[in-house]
């Protein structure tokens, strides 16, 4: 027989710590057969296909599409319609807030008289809108 020591003792108690530890650590053991449909052990969770990791984020592009692009493309879309129709003798205000009469018009530039004999020319781009009535009827 061998003779037990007290430092024989000690590196046996402290093997059977590391493997406890080493143990816990990995988690428990799991049976290979008799889990979840699909091979996967009873104890494990399945993790999402991708059609499920896909889902969400489908999702929050609809709400984002719905709630911002589509309405903003359909303001866009009126006001390149409000552009195109434009013609002399309209009363509009600017992005900046002016008003006057459009005296002239071209494919990028109107010319818009905004005082009697004071004429400016401007973007055609910056036509807030078109005013209906008269611009002396806002002041």
């Amino acid at each position: 027989m061998t003779k037990f020591t007290l430092a024989s003792g000690l590196f046996f108690l402290g093997n059977l710590f590391n493997s406890m530890t080493l143990a816990l650590a990995e988690g428990p053991a799991l049976p290979v057969t008799g889990g979840a449909p699909g091979g996967a052990p009873a104890g494990i969770p399945q993790q999402p296909g991708l059609a499920g990791m896909l889902l969400p984020f489908l999702a929050m592009f609809g709400v984002i599409y719905f709630l911002m692009i589509r309405p903003q493309q359909k303001k866009m879309k009126e006001q390149q319609a409000m552009l195109g129709a434009l013609k002399h003798g309209d009363e509009v205000v600017t992005a900046s807030g002016i008003l006057g009469k459009i005296t002239g018009i071209t494919d990028k530039v109107v010319t818009v008289e905004v005082a009697d004999g004071v004429k400016i020319k401007i973007l055609k781009s910056q036509v807030g809108q078109v005013i209906k009535g008269q611009i002396k009827d806002l002041t």
